[in-house]
């Protein structure tokens, strides 16, 4: 054996070995946060890390976010374009058309969760086909622009655009204005929550009830977890701050976000539609969901909280089959049925 030989044998072993203690520094680092979650929802999964810290590795986060779920049997999906308006060009929908469905009927607006810089409306294609199906309803699922590339407020403008064309478009659609619903989950959550201040602001469209699901809703929890090292499972500290840095276009530190644009900053609540939130009280935003809620009762309005012990974050996605995430679905889709069904 060379001598060039046995120092890449033994190089070789150096690696695997320092590979082995980081894969087991990471394990004893995520342990104490996959003991909270509940036994039904453990996963190995949870030990791989999940921060989104750069641009660098956006490309690759959107591909493995990008992938669309099955559509439920009963339901045929079409796409439309929102055409262009003074607040930005055309947006792409998807519709969801159940087999059975009583004319006119409610509708649901949806937006996809990814942070504001990733996800498609494809990857929720299963819930809103199976919210179409449930309560014999259209859904609208919105194709928003994404940041960094087009930071606040181009998703906002989006949704906005989608929401008046089911309004205007309500009749074509067989929608009743008056049971048009609004709902996202994760940052889709808090661009629903977004659009119905700024519609209420601008005096509409009407929105009949908005369903949060995990809402991404402060940036200053960025700010919170910096100072009290609070952390999560799958939406951890690091990617919530690069994701409010690119949506917010990297504004300078201590600078106020624009109106509308964190909408758990907004200090009037009043006014707005009857609202659901949901969200584990292990999920990084379990805080400012929760304030959310207390201030929305509080202005008068009237919310059901629902705070979930052992979810984590976009748990329903990574294990759908659990009676947990079956469950914390199920409440959802009967606020919709009271709502607009």
């Amino acid at each position: 054996m060379t001598r060039r030989t046995r120092r890449f044998r033994r190089a070789r072993r150096i690696a695997a070995v320092a590979a082995v203690g980081g894969v087991g520094l990471v394990v004893r680092r995520r342990r104490p946060l996959v003991r909270a979650v509940h036994p039904d929802l453990r996963s190995p999964l949870l030990y791989v890390p999940t921060a989104l810290t750069s641009r660098r590795a956006l490309p690759a986060a959107r591909r493995l976010l990008g992938r669309a779920s099955p559509i439920e049997e009963g339901v045929e999906v079409r796409t439309e374009h929102v055409p262009a308006g003074a607040d930005g060009p055309g947006v792409r929908v998807l519709v969801y058309e159940p087999s059975a469905r009583d004319l006119p009927s409610g509708a649901l607006l949806w937006l996809h969760g990814g942070g504001f810089v990733m996800g498609v409306p494809e990857q929720n294609h299963t819930w809103c086909s199976a919210v179409a199906r449930a309560l014999g309803v259209l859904v609208v699922n919105v194709d928003y622009r994404l940041a960094p590339e087009h930071p606040f407020p181009a998703a906002l403008d989006d949704s906005i655009a989608a929401l008046r064309w089911v309004h205007e478009y309500a009749e074509r659609l067989g929608v009743d204005p008056a049971r048009i619903a609004i709902g996202g989950d994760s940052a889709g959550g808090g661009l629903a929550a977004s659009l119905a201040q700024r519609a209420r602001d601008e005096g509409g469209p009407a929105i009949a009830c908005q369903l949060l699901v995990y809402p991404m809703l402060d940036d200053r929890t960025v700010e919170r977890a910096a100072e009290t090292g609070l952390d999560a499972l799958l939406w951890p500290a690091a990617s919530n701050r690069f994701a409010w840095d690119a949506y917010l276009g990297g504004r300078s530190p201590g600078i106020d976000p624009p109106e509308h644009a964190a909408p758990g900053r907004t200090d009037d609540l009043a006014g707005l539609p009857p609202t659901w939130i949901g969200v584990g009280d292990i999920d990084l935003f379990h805080g400012e969901d929760v304030d959310y809620a207390e201030r929305l009762v509080a202005a008068g309005v009237p919310c059901r909280l629902r705070v979930e012990p052992g979810l984590f974050h976009a748990a329903d996605a990574l294990v759908p089959g659990s009676a947990v995430t079956r469950a914390f679905r199920a409440d959802a889709l009967d606020v919709l049925a009271d709502a607009i069904g």
